[in-house]
């Protein structure tokens, strides 16, 4: 398997070197890292290259490192049935940054990439409609950057009084802050509940 990879990996290499920054395989999975400008013309390649023939797309998503200068990579994932193989690229960029979107190429990328960009934030130049998907429209930030507070921003509820849906900042009291990392299972010396049914024997 790992030898039919390294074969295909040369290959797209060999023909798109503008494309390809660098490619490897790991846990049997062949990953390319493609520049930004270049994704579309590489996935038009890939869908018509004899060799490849990544006809479908599979997902797009997204990694969030903070720590990072690039701080996002966009990742593809694609079938090509034809030659029962899969493939991954990976395009790494800045938080300003725009990718190239291939509805073009793959009209079903649509959503996959309206997702991203309602998740992450990432915009994609050429999006025939590129609004978020799963949040609601007055949603604020972008729920899977790793800087975002697992509490959010604001919290909805029916009023009965306006009959209608409000929304409030999330106000949540110091209690509902402490949380208790200890695991019974690491040895820690306090009581749980049904403990003293052991005891009792």
């Amino acid at each position: 398997m790992s030898e039919a990879l390294e074969e295909l990996g040369a290959h797209i290499e060999g023909k798109r070197p503008d494309c390809v920054l660098g490619w490897a395989i790991a846990h049997d999975e062949l990953t390319l890292d493609v520049a930004p400008a270049n994704i579309a013309g590489l996935i038009e390649f890939l869908r018509n290259d004899g060799t490849c023939r990544f006809s479908t797309l599979v997902d797009i998503t997204a990694v969030d490192y903070p720590e990072r200068t690039r701080r996002f990579d966009v990742v593809y994932h694609f079938l090509s049935m034809h030659q029962n193989q899969r493939i991954r690229l990976r395009v790494a960029i800045r938080e300003s940054e725009i990718v190239p979107s291939i509805t073009e190429i793959h009209p079903s990328a649509n959503w996959f990439e309206r997702e991203v960009f309602d998740m992450f934030g990432i915009l994609f130049s050429g999006h025939p409609d590129l609004r978020r998907i799963l949040t609601d429209y007055g949603f604020r930030g972008y729920p899977l950057r790793k800087d975002f507070p697992t509490t959010g921003y604001v919290e909805l509820r029916y009023d009965e009084a306006q009959k209608r849906v409000v929304y409030e900042p999330v106000n949540l009291v110091q209690e509902y802050r402490q949380f208790d990392f200890m695991s019974p299972w690491e040895g820690a010396k306090y009581i749980l509940p049904g403990d003293e049914k052991g005891e009792a024997k």
